[in-house]
C-alpha cells in the first residue's frame, strides 16, 4: 500500500462525502440549489482530495481552495443564505477545506511552503 503524503486530503475526501449527505441529514434537501450546490461541491472535492491523496500534485491543492471559496460564497451567490443549515454548512466546511488545502500548500517543501526561506531553529 502507498503511503499517504498528506493526512488533510482523505480529511478533504471525507469532508466532499459529507458535503453529498448533508442536505439530507441537516434537512435542507427542499431547496434544490442549496442540496445541489452541496452535491456537486462535494463530488468535486471528493474527486480532487482523493486524486491528492494518491497522486499529489499542487495543482489540487489550489483547486480545493477554489472550491472552498466557491462554497463559502455560494449562499449569497445563489440565494440560499436564509436556510440557516445549508449557510453554516457551506462557511463551516469550506473553512474546513481552506485550512487543510492551505496548510498542504505552506507546508509542503515540493509546493509553495518549498519556496519560503525559514530560519533553523
Amino acid at each position: 500500500m502507498k503511503h499517504v503524503k498528506h493526512w488533510q486530503d482523505p480529511v478533504n475526501a471525507v469532508a466532499g462525502v459529507w458535503l453529498i449527505v448533508s442536505p439530507w441529514v441537516l434537512g435542507f434537501q427542499g431547496n434544490s440549489l442549496a442540496m445541489w450546490t452541496m452535491v456537486a461541491t462535494g463530488i468535486l472535492l471528493g474527486a480532487v482530495a482523493l486524486g491528492a491523496t494518491f497522486v499529489p500534485h499542487q495543482w489540487e491543492e489550489w483547486t480545493e481552495v477554489a472550491l472552498a471559496a466557491w462554497l463559502a460564497v455560494s449562499p449569497w451567490l445563489l440565494n440560499f443564505r436564509m436556510v440557516e443549515p445549508a449557510l453554516v454548512n457551506a462557511v463551516l466546511v469550506a473553512a474546513l477545506i481552506m485550512v487543510l488545502a492551505l496548510w498542504v500548500l505552506v507546508t509542503d517543501k515540493d509546493y509553495l511552503g518549498g519556496a519560503i526561506d525559514r530560519p533553523a531553529h
